[in-house]
């Protein structure tokens, strides 16, 4: 090996070194507040002392869903924590129903929110917004009550600091979140109590750790990111999180809020998604780091905004992103395209000036960024798909990621160093940078959220264009380094809160952001410099150890205890058919076991008619045990256009939830659940669940207005928490590296109501 190969080893040991060194320090190292104990300064958020009120709440850290006998006992809690700093509670009670994601599915219930006004001011009211009902599954210690806690440890800063506001502070918390931001709608169809709002800051979570992150906020947002840049101490953003998430079937109490037009913040932490709606979600595995920071975020924005005039909160839209928490850089959506269009304007000139470069050479540099892009999706796809094949999950990485990520890393490498050959250092460098300036105009015309990830450093690189032809030809390379660094940490730092927040199943995330930093590194690798020998070892050789790293990822056990598979256990009857069965989630391969204790079916099928998810089912043997929910029809009218059906649906003692499906053939035109109406579009046309998610739902009131005449059926579903005794064994058979989600292990038990045609008599 001569003196060139010696150099080109190092350098690119050099680069997989630094790029793996940023992924470290935006992973694990980048700016992050201090956790504060129970003695921190009384006017100061302290973690300690949030962590302490949240053990409180929490009791026995039980999971506490709406209308449950523990959700009443945390909310007298929270009633108490409130008195405790001076604050008198009150709470409002109501019956709702939520169709913010249309007709297909509308849940209702009973809620009781807790309303507490903090500080006095004039006029509208600074919100904190949380919520403190739980999922059935799991006590819901981060998901939402460290919420609940931030608030409460935020209003007694608040009220420490003894500093007159211009605005009051009123706290919100919310009941029925979970079951379909029920307590959100209930408030703001109080229109006392929606009157009062002027800007509201929400915090939540989707794990259990990590950043908190400002995924959200209302449109014409510049006032807001102004206002979070100045004061808060350390931050976690991006313009692309609300890109993304606007497109995602998620959504949180502040969605109710936006829709009305309040200007807002939306924050949540998403590491360690393992424990999310899950028993793993207690107070034992919630980060304090995490909390100090949600909490440094809510007490630095209610500080400012308290003292804000309102009608400076509103202005244009924003593009932005962190940098490892030291600053917000942001730039007027406006202003995206016309700077993007100057910096491809400025790279192109640089390029034509560069006369050492043929049009070969051009062709196969301007190709190089997109064969990279798809080659490095490609690998990752295939080698996620080599690691799910030995594992025989769809998740080969769920509880021990280590092996996949360094495997998907050294094919990302591999490929760099295979492509990088296909054009010189300095073709390449002028084809990466139009390419970052390019794909700077298109998202800024299409995705603007996107956009600052290519517009910020192909602005720098653009400058760097221009100095560089003040410098000797040997040199003009280097300041391309600072955009090329700049591009490692934003692209580097995506990679990171991609795998937080998805993990690597979704591996694009990965890959492609990965492949976008790997890119402007390129011509500093030079592998056109490598001798063809050292080239040919070096591509062989990364490849081989991706290979084995991604053998010992699909070799590892895919689950653990502290990352165990989401398997919840159902027990249903179908009293129409006269059926039961045993019913599993079917996300994942069963466990052995439980194919043993009963005879599943080798695919999973749909066991309730409607639009319920695919399971894997068994017969349960013997006659059926439960007497099903029971439902009459009161009152058939006959309407201009259709029929009026009054129904009266009855469940059991046990009953927590009353689903009823109402077919696509009966055309639905309005429904009244209890008190709440629901006007459904004369466009709509699908099945419709009706889902009461509160105890008070096993007596249920319901008319229909059905532009059918025909006969129908209705389906009615009454869910139970837990399961029966002789479930006993089935529950044995569940791995101790599996747990119950979301719902939890049910009981269901389904019913048809026939409703006559017409003209039957």
């Amino acid at each position: 090996m001569d003196r060139s190969d010696i150099a080109s080893v190092l350098r690119v040991l050099f680069l997989a070194a630094l790029a793996i060194a940023v992924w470290f320090v935006t992973k694990y190292d980048y700016a992050k507040p201090a956790v504060l104990g129970p003695d921190a300064p009384v006017e100061q958020f302290s973690s300690g002392r949030a962590y302490a009120t949240l053990g409180r709440l929490l009791g026995p850290e039980r999971p506490h869903p709406v209308s449950s006998d523990e959700n009443a006992a945390v909310r007298a809690r929270i009633i108490a924590e409130f008195a405790k700093i001076g604050v008198n509670a009150r709470t409002v009670t109501a019956f709702t129903c939520n169709v913010w994601r249309g007709f297909a599915y509308v849940p209702c219930a009973t809620v009781t929110d807790v309303i507490a006004d903090v500080l006095p001011g004039q006029g509208k009211a600074v919100v904190l917004l949380a919520h403190y009902d739980s999922v059935p599954a799991g006590p819901g210690a981060s998901d939402d009550e460290s919420g609940v806690a931030t608030v409460l440890e935020t209003a007694r800063a608040l009220r420490a600091h003894g500093a007159k506001t211009l605005h009051p502070v009123l706290a919100v918390i919310t009941d029925g979140e979970e079951a379909g931001l029920l307590g959100a709608e209930a408030f703001l169809e109080n229109k006392a109590l929606s009157a009062r709002v002027g800007v509201v800051v929400n915090v939540e979570a989707r794990g259990t750790e990590g950043r908190s992150l400002l995924f959200q906020t209302s449109p014409g947002d510049s006032a807001l990111i102004d206002i979070y840049a100045h004061a808060v101490p350390f931050h976690a953003t991006s313009s692309l999180f609300a890109e993304i998430y606007k497109r995602l079937p998620n959504d949180t109490d502040l969605t109710l809020f936006l829709k009305r037009g309040y200007p807002a913040y939306n924050f949540a932490f998403s590491d360690n998604v393992a424990d999310y709606h899950t028993p793993l979600d207690t107070r034992r595995n919630l980060s304090r780091l995490t909390l100090q920071e949600q909490g440094d975020n809510m007490l630095g924005l209610a500080a400012v905004l308290a003292q804000t005039p309102f009608d400076r909160l509103r202005g244009h839209d924003e593009v932005y992103l962190d940098l490892m928490g030291y600053g917000v850089p942001r730039l007027a959506a406006a202003w995206t395209a016309p700077l993007a269009f100057v910096a491809l304007l400025i790279l192109l000139f640089t390029a034509y000036r560069e006369k050492t470069v043929g049009g070969r050479t051009w062709l196969r540099a301007g190709l190089l960024p997109l064969v990279l892009i798809v080659v490095c999706a490609v690998l990752g796809w295939l080698l996620h798909g080599a690691a799910q094949l030995i594992s025989g999950q769809p998740d080969p990485s769920y509880a021990y990621p280590i092996a996949l990520r360094e495997g998907l890393t050294l094919g990302m490498i591999a490929a760099a160093l295979f492509f990088g050959r296909m054009a010189p250092a300095r073709a390449t460098l002028f084809a990466v940078w139009l390419w970052f300036a390019a794909l700077a105009l298109i998202t800024a015309l299409l995705v603007p959220g996107l956009s600052p990830y290519f517009l910020f450093p192909a602005l720098v690189a653009a400058f760097a264009a221009l100095a560089s032809w003040t410098l000797p030809e040997r040199m003009r390379l280097w300041p391309f380094a600072v955009p090329a660094l700049l591009a490692l940490i934003v692209w580097i730092g995506l990679v990171a809160a991609g795998e937080g927040l998805m993990g690597l199943r979704l591996n694009p995330l990965f890959t492609v952001p990965a492949a976008f930093a790997a890119m402007t590194l390129l011509p500093f690798l030079d592998a056109p410099a490598m001798s063809r020998s050292l080239w040919t070892g070096a591509v062989g050789f990364v490849v081989g150890a991706a290979l084995i790293a991604t053998g010992i990822a699909g070799a590892q056990p895919a689950y653990s205890r502290t990352k165990a598979q989401r398997l919840s256990i159902r027990y249903a009857e179908d009293s129409s058919t006269h059926k039961a069965y045993w019913v599993l989630d079917a996300n994942a391969p069963l466990p052995a076991a439980l194919r043993n204790a009963a005879p599943f079916a080798a695919e999973p099928a749909p066991v309730v008619e409607g639009p319920f998810p695919v399971t894997y089912n068994a017969a349960a043997p013997g006659p059926l045990r439960f007497p099903p929910p029971s439902g009459q029809v009161t009152q058939i009218a006959p309407l201009a256009e259709g029929r009026r059906i009054s129904v009266v649906l009855h469940g059991s003692e046990q009953t927590s939830s009353l689903f009823v499906v109402i077919p696509k053939a009966a055309r639905l035109r309005r429904a009244v659940v209890r008190s709440a109406r629901l006007d459904v579009p004369k466009d709509f046309s699908s099945d419709t669940v009706l889902l009461c998610d509160s105890g008070d739902c096993r007596d249920l009131s319901l008319t229909l207005d059905v532009a059918s005449r025909d006969a129908f059926k209705l389906t009615v579903i009454e869910q139970r928490f837990g399961l029966p005794a002789f479930a006993a064994k089935l529950v044995a058979a569940r791995p101790a590296n599996a747990i119950p989600s979301q719902s939890g292990d049910v009981t269901v038990l389904a019913a048809a109501i026939a409703i006559p045609a017409k003209d039957s008599k």
